[in-house]
C-alpha cells in the first residue's frame, strides 16, 4: 500500500470591507486530508464541525476533484480520505473554498493533470464564481482578483503587517442568506464611491499605510450596512477594537466571523476584551498563511 500523502489547506477572509467579492487573504486554520489510494471513494472525517458531511461521491472535494479532472482531461483513481479541520463551515472563513481547493489539488495530483497556476484559479472561479477566497486558499497570502464569468485574474499583493483577530459567533450565516439581503443595483454616485474606497484601501494595504487601510476598510457601501441586522455583534465589536487601537473591525466573507487588524503587539489585548464580552463566541488570533497548498 502506497504512503498516505497529508495536504495542507488554509482557511481565508474575504472582501476586508470595500473589497467586495476581490480581496482574500489566507489564515493559518486548515483543512488537512490524508489521501490514500484505495479500492473506491470513501471520505472519513475526524472534526465535530465535519460531522454530517457525506462520506461519498456526493462529497464536494470529490465534485471538485471530479470536475477538475473531467475539464483538462483526465481520470481520478479512487482514494480513501481521512480529513480533519479547524475551519467552522458557514462562519465567513472559507471553507468552501478550502474544499474546492482540495479537489482541484487532489485531481491535479491523482490524476496526473499538470495544472498551472491560471489552470486551478480557472476551475476554482468557476465552482465558486468569484476568486477572493479561492485565490487565497490556492495560492496563499493576500489576492486581489476579478473574474469574468469563466475567466479570472488575481494579482498577489504584500501580506499586512498587522496582526489579525476574528470573532466567531456560534450561529451560521450561509452565503446565500447573505446575498439575499444586498441590493440589486446601486445609482452611479453610490457604485462610484463604493469603488474608490476600494481602491483607496488597496493602495494604502499595499503603501503599508494601515491608519488610511482600516478607515476605509469601514466605510464599505457594498455589503457590509445590508449585512448588520444578520451580525449583531458588529457594531459593539468594532466600538471594543477601537478602544484597543484596533485599525479596523470588518465583517469576514459573507460571515458571521468578524475580523480584526490591529497594529503589531496589540492582537492580544483585543482578544481578550471581546473573550470578555463576548462569552458565547470563539475568538482567535491568527497568523497569515503564506505559500501554495501544502502536501507531503
Amino acid at each position: 500500500m502506497s504512503a498516505p500523502v497529508t495536504m495542507k489547506v488554509p482557511a481565508s477572509t474575504a472582501n476586508l470591507g470595500p473589497g467586495f467579492d476581490s480581496l482574500g487573504l489566507a489564515l493559518n486554520l486548515y483543512l488537512t486530508l490524508e489521501i490514500t489510494p484505495a479500492a473506491e471513494w470513501h471520505f472519513e472525517h475526524r472534526s465535530p464541525m465535519l460531522e454530517g458531511l457525506p462520506n461519498d461521491k456526493s462529497h464536494l472535494v470529490y465534485q471538485a476533484a471530479e470536475k477538475t479532472a473531467a475539464a483538462y482531461g483526465g481520470t481520478l483513481p479512487p482514494l480513501h480520505i481521512i480529513m480533519a479541520s479547524d475551519i467552522p463551515l458557514a462562519r465567513g472563513l472559507g471553507s468552501s473554498a478550502a474544499a474546492i481547493a482540495a479537489g482541484i489539488e487532489l485531481a491535479d495530483r491523482y490524476a496526473d493533470l499538470q495544472l498551472s497556476d491560471e489552470d486551478k484559479l480557472k476551475i476554482g472561479n468557476q465552482m465558486e464564481g468569484h476568486p477572493d477566497n479561492i485565490g487565497a486558499a490556492l495560492f496563499g497570502g493576500m489576492v486581489a482578483g476579478v473574474s469574468f464569468g469563466e475567466e479570472a485574474e488575481i494579482v498577489q499583493l504584500p501580506v499586512p503587517a498587522v496582526e489579525a483577530v476574528v470573532l466567531i459567533p456560534p450561529y451560521e450565516v450561509k452565503t446565500s442568506d447573505a446575498r439575499s439581503v444586498l441590493p440589486e443595483s446601486f445609482t452611479r454616485q453610490q457604485a462610484v464611491e463604493a469603488s474608490a474606497v476600494a481602491n483607496v484601501l488597496l493602495a494604502a494595504l499595499s503603501a503599508g499605510n494601515y491608519e488610511l487601510a482600516g478607515k476605509l476598510m469601514e466605510k464599505d457601501q457594498f455589503h457590509e450596512p445590508y449585512r448588520l441586522k444578520l451580525i449583531k455583534e458588529l457594531e459593539e465589536a468594532r466600538s471594543i477594537a477601537k478602544t484597543a487601537g484596533a485599525y479596523a473591525t470588518v465583517i469576514s466573507g459573507a460571515g458571521p466571523t468578524i475580523l480584526t487588524f490591529a497594529p503589531k503587539g496589540k492582537g492580544a489585548d483585543v482578544m481578550c476584551l471581546f473573550r470578555d464580552r463576548f462569552t458565547d463566541c470563539d475568538v482567535k488570533q491568527l497568523d497569515f498563511h503564506i505559500g501554495k497548498v501544502q502536501c507531503q
